[in-house]
């Protein structure tokens, strides 16, 4: 992607205090796509092909702004999650878990586990408790197991968080 369509992309990001200063449409257009799902599926992918962290933000602001569903993103974003050139852990988490799919359980699990170096800081284990939440809204037994592994994790937070979930959906 060029910068100037990193800038049009950018352009459709909405700030605190500041609205969104291009539409979906004008970004379809320039891209020459009437489907923003679509679009932000292509680039995805070419972030993906090219290793480029950059683009892969881009691609998932336009999927934010095209109010894309998530499915169709299932199979590459769980190839990407594990990937340690881009950015975009806690996005595709979020992305991940409004599935509420059994599908997302490897990456999901992976994500409570795993702490990318950006993130080494994070005492909270912000990354893994969003993944822990999204677990938890998860139908089956499979996450029931999931969080049930978790009930015993080495950090606090971890620990707390799983027995929150399980407690919440009356599996405790």
């Amino acid at each position: 992607m060029t910068p100037e369509e990193q800038d049009l992309v950018m352009g459709l990001a909405v700030a605190p205090c500041s609205p969104p200063t291009r539409t979906i449409d004008e970004v379809l257009a320039h891209f020459g796509e009437s489907d923003g799902a679509a679009l932000a599926l292509r680039l995805l992918r070419d972030a993906m092909e090219r290793q480029d962290a950059d683009d892969v933000e881009m691609a998932l602001i336009v999927h934010a702004a095209a109010d894309a569903s998530a499915e169709e993103f299932l199979e590459p974003l769980s190839e990407l999650f594990p990937a340690d050139w881009h950015r975009g852990y806690e996005d595709i988490v979020s992305m991940l878990g409004t599935l509420r799919s059994p599908k997302t359980l490897p990456t999901l699990v992976l994500a409570t586990r795993w702490v990318p170096a950006y993130l080494d800081w994070d005492e909270n284990r912000a990354l893994a408790v969003k993944a822990i939440w999204a677990l938890g809204a998860i139908p089956g037994p499979e996450a029931r197991e999931a969080l049930e592994g978790l009930r015993d994790d080495e950090n606090e937070i971890i620990r707390e968080n799983a027995l929150k979930q399980l407690a919440r959906r009356g599996e405790l």
